[in-house]
């Protein structure tokens, strides 16, 4: 009989450390599940940020701003301007 008891506080003992256990990983995977989660959303402020910056500088008005003041360029005379037809692909 003292065996069996030996035998059930055991068990009883393995289940209880394994139900720790699997606690424990449950609240470090919900730990690193936040984590993640409050990266992809600081991720996607940026990405948001980013392509405001990319419509701010690639702006018409901006690029020939730039073009004119830093470069010296200037637009064609309309003597200067030729058209290119596309080349039809058979």
């Amino acid at each position: 009989m003292a065996r069996v008891n030996l035998i059930l506080i055991l068990i009883a003992l393995a289940c209880a450390l394994s139900a720790v256990s699997a606690n424990h990983r449950a609240r470090k995977l919900f730990t690193e599940l936040e984590a993640v989660q409050k990266r992809m959303r600081d991720l996607d402020v940026e990405w948001g940020q980013l392509q405001l910056e990319q419509s701010t500088l690639a702006a018409h008005v901006r690029v020939e701003k730039a073009a004119r003041e830093k470069l010296g360029m200037k637009p064609p005379a309309p003597g200067q301007i030729i058209s290119v037809d596309p080349v039809a692909e058979n």
